[in-house]
């Protein structure tokens, strides 16, 4: 089953916790043993799993993103002003797979699953593949 989410951003760079919308759709498709893939259609965002129990982490890789792919380089081509935002998409990628046992999404103590802003503010779709009473 197919699972689409909404996610609104509010600023250019930013990490959301998106465990418990991702644990929710598992929960609407009845979904009990599986591997679930959470996907991203966008260029210039991306997903990645990491510690969700400290927000200084999601700060310190906000921050070493910014300084992998600078906002500004003089050497970027691409005309929309965002090269690094695609860069940085690139660099986290745009998909997860996740275990699903019992029910439940099969992260360690510390996992959480982030949605990747890097071109924001913007209304975002993260989709969902988690299969049906499995």
């Amino acid at each position: 089953m197919l699972l689409k989410r909404t996610i609104r951003t509010t600023t250019r760079d930013q990490l959301l916790d998106i465990t418990g919308e991702v644990q929710a759709a598992v929960t609407e498709a009845g979904c009990r043993s599986a591997v679930v893939t959470v996907f991203v259609p966008h260029t210039t965002a991306g997903l990645t799993i990491n510690e969700n129990a400290d927000p200084s982490v999601v700060r310190d890789l906000t921050e070493a993103l910014a300084r992998l792919a600078e906002r500004d380089a003089s050497f970027y081509r691409h005309a929309e002003g965002n090269s690094d935002a695609h860069i940085k998409s690139s660099l986290i990628g745009c998909s997860l797979q996740v275990l699903v046992e019992r029910g439940k999404l099969q992260l360690g103590t510390w996992q959480g699953l982030f949605f990747c802003e890097f071109d924001g503010p913007r209304r975002r779709e993260v989709w969902i593949q988690a299969p049906e009473g499995h």
